[in-house]
């Protein structure tokens, strides 16, 4: 009887992992990078909020550690060689919001109540563009994690 307090003590801190496919794969952390690439070698990991327009994507470096709640992309070795392009990142925000809604039926570990996941993109202050997560399970205070984008001109 009361308010479930217990909702997020419980789970385990994971990072988001948007792969080449559009698939998400939430990922327990601590992990090192090195680990995820031996999987699929072919590709690189790098970090949502280090991707900006007309610039190169950077690699994460082998022995870092994906970060709890933080959004990644696993993106095919050749985009390492060229400037990120709005086409490109409009994709990259598709997908991701398209995954990130259907991360799939989750149950909260107190209560037994359905997760609702949510995204939006809204405008920044600084003129860029953040996307915004929030889960909670249903009748409970949500937490929000956000992850910066650049614009996508409109034409």
């Amino acid at each position: 009887m009361g308010i479930c307090t217990s909702c997020y003590s419980t789970s385990v801190a994971t990072a988001k992992l948007i792969l080449q496919d559009g698939k998400l794969q939430e990922i327990p952390c601590p992990v090192k990078v090195s680990s995820l690439l031996q999987k699929n070698p072919s590709s690189f990991i790098c970090n949502s909020d280090d991707m900006e327009f007309d610039d190169f994507v950077s690699a994460i470096n082998d022995d870092d550690e994906l970060q709890p709640d933080q959004l990644y992309f696993a993106l095919p070795m050749s985009w390492l060689k060229r400037p990120l392009r709005a086409e490109d990142m409009a994709s990259l925000a598709v997908k991701a919001s398209a995954a990130l809604m259907s991360g799939g039926a989750k149950r909260c570990g107190c209560c037994g109540r359905g997760v609702v996941k949510t995204t939006r993109i809204v405008d920044a202050d600084d003129g860029g563009r953040r996307l915004i997560l929030k889960r909670r399970a249903k009748g409970h205070r949500g937490r929000d994690f956000t992850t910066n984008l650049s614009a996508v001109p409109e034409e």
